[in-house]
C-alpha cells in the first residue's frame, strides 16, 4: 500500500512541552476542554494519514470516504434524530441526548474554544470530525457514561486502542493515574485499562457506515462489533459510588469552582 502524505503544516514531532502543560491544567480543570484539542494536536502525529488509509481499506470504506458525509449536521437534526425505531442505536442515542442534555453541535462548539485544523477542507480533517462526531455513538455503544470522570476516560483508553494516537493514551493515563490518589483505589483504573482491551478486542468501529449503524439494534451491534460488557467500570461504579466515579466534578464544588456555562463536559470528553 503507498504511504499517505502527512498532515498539511505539520512538522512531523510531538510536542511533549506542550502536551504536559496542557494535561496538568486539564486534570486542574476537567472542564478546561481546550487543554484536551493542545493535547492531541501535539501528541498524535502521524494519526490522521494512518486512520484515513486504514478507511480506505475497510469494507465500503472508500464509499464511505468519498460522501464524506459530516455526521455532526446529521447527528444536529431534530427529525433525523427523531426518526430511530425503538431498540435500535439510533434510539439508544437518541435517549442519551435526552438524558445528558448533550448535542452533536455542542461538542462541535466545544472544539472550536481553540482554532482546529479539523475544519480545513482535507480529507484527514474530515476523518477527524467523524472520530469527533461520532464520540457520544460510541459512548451509546460501550456503554460508559458521559456524566462522569471514569466513564469518560474508560472511553478514551477505548478510543487510544481503536485509532491510536498518544494524545488519547496520555489524558487517560492521567486520569488513570490520578484516580489512585483521589479515591484510595485502584478500581477508576481498572476501568480504565478495561476500556483499552475492549477497544483493542472490537472491530473497528471508525470504519462503519453510521447511517446503516443507527439503524441496527444495539444488542445485535455490540455484538456483531464485538463490544463487550464493561464488568469492571460496574463494579467500580458500584463500589465507588456515583461521587467517586466522577470525582473530578467532586473536587471542583469542594473546591467552588463554577460550572461551566455550556454542558457539563469533562476534560476527557473529546475530540479527534
Amino acid at each position: 500500500m503507498a504511504k499517505l502524505p502527512p498532515y498539511p503544516g505539520t512538522t512531523g514531532r510531538r510536542d511533549w512541552k506542550t502536551a504536559f502543560a496542557a494535561i496538568r491544567k486539564l486534570l486542574a480543570n476537567g472542564d478546561d476542554t481546550t487543554q484536551v484539542f493542545r493535547i492531541m494536536r501535539a501528541l498524535n502525529v502521524g494519526n490522521a494519514p494512518m486512520n484515513y488509509a486504514k478507511l480506505l481499506g475497510a469494507h465500503e470504506g472508500g464509499r464511505i470516504a468519498y460522501e464524506r458525509v459530516e455526521l455532526a449536521q446529521r447527528l444536529s437534526d431534530p427529525a433525523f434524530v427523531a426518526g430511530f425505531a425503538p431498540g435500535t442505536v439510533g434510539a439508544a442515542y437518541r435517549d442519551w441526548l435526552a438524558t445528558t442534555g448533550y448535542s452533536a453541535d455542542g461538542l462541535v462548539e466545544v472544539s472550536k474554544l481553540e482554532p482546529d485544523s479539523n475544519e480545513i477542507q482535507h480529507p484527514y480533517a474530515w476523518f477527524g470530525r467523524r472520530v469527533r462526531d461520532s464520540h457520544d455513538l460510541w459512548h451509546v455503544l460501550t456503554g460508559y457514561k458521559a456524566d462522569e470522570s471514569m466513564g469518560e476516560a474508560a472511553l478514551v483508553a477505548f478510543s487510544y486502542a481503536q485509532v491510536g494516537g498518544l494524545g488519547w493514551a496520555f489524558i487517560g493515563t492521567a486520569a488513570a493515574l490520578k484516580s489512585i490518589k483521589a479515591t484510595g483505589s485502584r478500581l477508576f483504573a481498572k476501568a480504565v485499562w478495561e476500556g483499552y482491551r475492549h477497544g483493542k478486542k472490537a472491530k473497528w468501529v471508525s470504519g462503519e457506515d453510521y447511517l446503516t449503524l443507527l439503524d441496527e439494534p444495539l444488542e445485535a451491534a455490540r455484538a456483531r462489533l464485538n463490544i463487550q460488557e464493561p464488568v469492571a467500570y460496574k463494579h467500580a461504579q458500584a463500589v465507588l459510588g456515583p461521587k467517586m466515579a466522577s470525582y473530578m466534578s467532586q473536587r471542583r464544588e469542594e473546591a467552588g469552582v463554577a460550572p461551566a456555562a455550556t454542558p457539563p463536559i469533562d476534560g476527557e470528553r473529546i475530540a479527534a
